[in-house]
């Protein structure tokens, strides 16, 4: 009896201080069971510093020791300088009548070679990957899959060497043959489902954007089709219809894709939102985001490609415009209800891939949680789609809204006019009695005002001898004004009002322009005749020898001038009289012309007035004009 005590006291040490014994399990190959996908405890894993090891090497008894058990739901692919060996045990002692595939979900795995066991103790490899042509895979899947040899009716251990330059997902399955081709055919009809349904959302906002001409439906579109091509990427379908033949789009095209997805998703969400005007901060803050997320983008693409495996980065911008939906809604912008539904959507299935991505998931990666992604992006279309017809929906509504308002106000008016115009008629009825009352006593003044009527005649002749006079008078009068007044433009500071008295239309500049061009006679610019007859245009002349027309602004400072030529000349007399101190902000506010084209004309007047120095110093009241006549461009 005392023997015992030493005997429990040990196997208690041991149970408190051992190392637990550690037994990898085999998975029985079975016609009970269609599929297999293996889990915690059926996946042991090496993760080899470089790439020198043969499958000599692993497989030997002495190396055996240094596969550890895999303690993720999942195993992964994190460091892409290694190479990582999986290793599984299959007791194929049973009897089966099916043929079997081993299947790698994951199509973003750069090189995987299978080792398979044979009689001899031998292994043979097959290579499999994201890096051979699409045309040498054993099986025209977009997964990586070969069959196994049923012949080994024993415990058999399986080995991969796998290498990805990006984080994968090391999910390996055993299918029946039987079971993978009804499982590929459902897969492929569900993908054609998938696809067609975002070429059809496509379809209908390309409709919706011919319809309606906004922008936002052509982001909207540019967005659906960027996420097929990363969901093909990730499934493998781009890699088996789209480029099967150049293998090294695969290390990066999932990274294009994704960043057309993000930027436009982001310029989507800015227009549908209307952030602009509901959400200036976040529309500013998506800018921004927009500016970072093309920075990071080229620099994957021309600094280190390894950076686009960080997809993590998108939960920024889709943060950002979860709450600004959500901001703009409570804010009671009601367009914005199905838009915060199909994000919803969109990032609980974004938080389910970054846990799967982040090892965190605690569940094993199967087809339900490994496509949620992809569901949710269907429900974030579907909603996005009612929300962009609710926007439109509330669109009419307002545009009704405001059309009844009118109607009213229409109604109003009218109603206004009618108890105006009855107003009115009752007041010209009684002003037409007045009238009528009124008649007899004008019957009585006409026969008085016959009588001031004569009187008034010979007024009238003794008034029109005065006019006469007056008229001489006025003339003379007139033209001491027009003098006074031309004396007082030339000379002083006046405005624009003042100025047109001189120059009020474009006629009287023009003909000012004839007398000051032509002033010492016509010479032909081509010939030099002085002979001309009239050209089409006002005051322009024409050559009687060689038919040269020459247009009376031609070869002056006013030469191809678009501005209203008296402005134009009011412009010259501001540059004058001021030597050329006059800002181009104040012409523009002066003239209210634009101050980029006041300033292109003020440049030109200035260097007319530089150019004409010496003749501008003694000039006088006629200095302005003389600015006029361009001697630089003769």
């Amino acid at each position: 009896m005392y023997k015992i005590y030493p005997c429990f006291f040990l196997c208690v040490l041991l149970a408190v201080f051992g190392k637990p014994v550690y037994a990898q399990i085999v998975v029985p190959v079975t016609d009970t069971a269609k599929q297999h996908v293996f889990k915690l405890g059926e996946i042991e894993y090496y993760r080899e510093p470089g790439s020198t090891l043969t499958i000599k090497e692993v497989s030997s008894p002495t190396f055996s020791g240094k596969f550890v058990a895999n303690q993720d739901a999942t195993p992964q692919i994190k460091d892409f300088s290694s190479t990582y060996w999986y290793r599984i045990k299959l007791n194929q002692s049973i009897a089966t009548k099916n043929n079997w595939i081993l299947e790698f979900f994951d199509q973003t795995i750069d090189s995987i070679t299978v080792y398979s066991p044979t009689k001899g103790n031998t292994y043979t490899a097959t290579q499999l990957g994201s890096n051979k042509p699409f045309s040498d895979r054993l099986v025209s899947h977009k997964n990586f899959s070969l069959t196994i040899n049923n012949d080994l009716k024993q415990q058999n251990t399986y080995y991969f060497r796998l290498r990805s330059n990006q984080s994968a997902n090391v999910v390996i399955v055993l299918r029946s043959v039987n079971w993978f081709i009804s499982y590929a055919l459902d897969e492929y009809f569900f993908f054609g489902i998938f696809y067609g349904m975002i070429l059809v959302f496509g379809l209908y906002n390309f409709m919706m954007f011919i319809a309606m001409r906004q922008r936002q439906y052509l982001y909207y579109i540019v967005y659906n089709l960027s996420i097929g091509l990363y969901e093909m990427c990730t499934d493998g379908v781009a890699y088996q219809y789209l480029w099967q033949m150049a293998p090294g789009w695969n290390h990066y095209a999932y990274g294009v894709a994704l960043f057309l997805a993000s930027v436009f998703a982001m310029l989507f969400a800015q227009s549908l939102l209307n952030l602009k005007a509901n959400a200036p901060r976040f529309n500013r803050l998506l800018n921004y985001v927009i500016i970072a997320r093309v920075v990071f983008f080229l620099a994957c693409l021309f600094i280190n490609r390894h950076w686009f495996s960080y997809k993590i980065v998108e939960f920024i911008p889709l943060c950002i415009s979860f709450v600004a939906g959500c901001y703009v809604l409570h804010k009671g912008y009601r367009a914005a209800r199905f838009f915060v539904i199909g994000y919803s959507f969109l990032f609980i299935g974004f938080i389910i891939k970054s846990l799967i991505a982040l090892n965190i998931w605690w569940l094993p990666v199967t087809a339900l949680n490994f496509y949620s992604l992809s569901f949710c992006f269907i429900m974030e279309m579907l909603f996005i789609t009612f929300a962009i017809g609710d926007r439109l929906r509330l669109l009419k509504r307002e545009k009704d809204q405001a059309n009844q308002k009118m109607i009213k106000q229409l109604q109003k008016n009218e109603e206004l006019m009618d108890l105006l115009n009855k107003n009115l008629e009752d007041q010209v009825a009684n002003r037409t009695r007045e009238l009528m009352a009124q008649s007899s006593v004008i019957a009585l003044q006409n026969e008085e005002l016959m009588a001031v009527n004569d009187l008034l005649q010979q007024q009238a002749e003794e008034i029109s001898r005065m006019n006469v006079l007056l008229e001489k008078d006025n003339m003379l009068l007139h033209n001491d004004i027009e003098k006074v007044t031309y004396d007082r433009v030339m000379l002083a500071d006046v405005d624009f009002e003042e100025f047109s008295r001189i120059y009020p239309d474009r006629e009287t500049c023009f003909k000012f322009l004839a007398d000051l061009k032509w002033k010492n006679g016509y010479a032909c610019k081509k010939c030099g005749n002085m002979h001309y007859g009239n050209g089409h245009s006002a005051y322009s002349r024409r050559c009687s020898k060689c038919g040269y027309e020459e247009s009376v602004i031609a070869y002056t400072i006013l030469q191809n001038t678009r501005i209203p030529i008296n402005k134009a000349f009011y412009m010259i007399f501001l540059m004058y009289s001021t030597r050329g101190k006059i800002s181009s902000h104040k012409l523009s506010e002066i003239l209210s012309i634009r101050q980029s084209t006041c300033w292109v004309y003020s440049t030109r007047i200035k260097k007319a007035m530089e150019h004409a120095k010496k003749a501008l110093k003694n000039a006088g009241n006629k200095g302005w004009s003389a600015l006029v006549i361009d001697t630089t461009s003769e």
